[in-house]
């Protein structure tokens, strides 16, 4: 990317091999994860320097390791999801209290498809709200990578989930990873549809990836001292909130986290990044990869992202 804007600022082109730094391995490509954020960076609604490559998650198995660097060795498998950027390329420089070994079993499309989305979705159900037995929570767009992924830790939390999905073929996802409660968002106002179910402002949280849509009507289902997490932008961020308006609301929480400060150290990364991974070589939580598509297609992978044309997680592959 030479300037922001649209999917057609993603250009295709030749640049050197490079070669890993002191700290860092070097890392060639299995698969690219391709997420929202990416698609912040690329719009300039996350300022970086340009010119830049996107992408911040992959999986691979290193080249090369940098001076300095213990642990990791060539032929290791590993992924990354945060400290790393450029992952849309044939390598990918990365540093090595960021790289998160891959267990046995899981292949790199299903670890790069797997650790951002479902480190995401751990915090927001371990951390940020931690979901028990008797909570109730609505998940909005329950059928995409985070949303699968939230669903299923929430009700293996013991959660009564309330999800959200734009068709009935993603209404069905969402059922099938255990929602609750399915609403089509497109057929009915969802907010109206929770309280037909479980009377007036029955939630204890609602994780909200989709932002200026529907944060207004989430925030009304909520129960007094609720906790609104808002953690995405796909319709257009947040506008400004009062804190008034959270008193009146019934001294409502509202937080908009993000994944680095929930892995801020290589312990903390290492510790969420296992349990997501090992949860899925164990076959407890399932990942749906929507689509792939070669690498030099990464402006329609964008493309079908923001227009809602995926289910699950979107990944390039080289």
């Amino acid at each position: 990317m030479e300037r922001t804007g649209g999917p057609d600022v993603l250009a295709w082109g030749e640049l050197p091999d490079p070669s890993p730094d002191d700290g860092e391995v070097l890392v060639r490509l299995g698969a690219a994860g391709v997420n929202f954020i990416d698609t912040y960076h690329r719009e300039g609604l996350y300022p970086r320097e340009l010119p830049f490559v996107v992408g911040v998650e992959g999986a691979g198995t290193v080249e090369s390791v940098g001076p300095g660097v213990e642990g990791v060795r060539p032929g290791d498998l590993v992924a990354w999801a945060d400290g790393a950027s450029g992952s849309y390329a044939e390598f990918v420089r990365v540093p090595a209290d960021r790289a998160v070994p891959v267990p046995a079993g899981v292949r790199p499309p299903v670890a790069a498809a797997a650790l951002l989305q479902g480190m995401t979705a751990h915090f927001l159900s371990h951390d940020t709200y931690r979901l028990g037995r008797g909570t109730r929570c609505l998940v909005h767009a329950a059928a995409g990578g985070v949303g699968l992924l939230l669903v299923q830790m929430a009700k293996a939390a013991g959660a009564e989930v309330f999800a959200t999905a734009g068709s009935p073929e993603k209404g069905e996802l969402a059922r099938g990873a255990g929602a609750d409660h399915v609403i089509l968002y497109r057929d009915e106002d969802f907010a109206a549809a929770v309280e037909r179910i479980a009377g007036p402002r029955p939630l204890d949280v609602v994780y909200d990836g989709v932002g200026r849509a529907t944060f207004e009507g989430g925030l009304g289902l909520l129960r007094p001292r609720g906790t609104m997490v808002t953690f995405g932008n796909a319709s257009g961020p947040v506008d400004p909130v009062s804190p008034l308006t959270l008193m009146n609301s019934g001294s409502l929480f509202l937080t908009r986290p993000t994944l680095r400060h929930y892995v801020a150290t290589t312990a903390e990364l290492r510790q969420r990044a296992g349990a997501v991974l090992g949860a899925v070589a164990a076959g407890e939580l399932d990942v749906r990869i929507g689509a792939t598509l070669p690498l030099v297609e990464a402006r329609h992978a964008h493309e079908l992202l923001e227009g809602r044309g995926t289910t699950g997680k979107v990944l390039l592959l080289p």
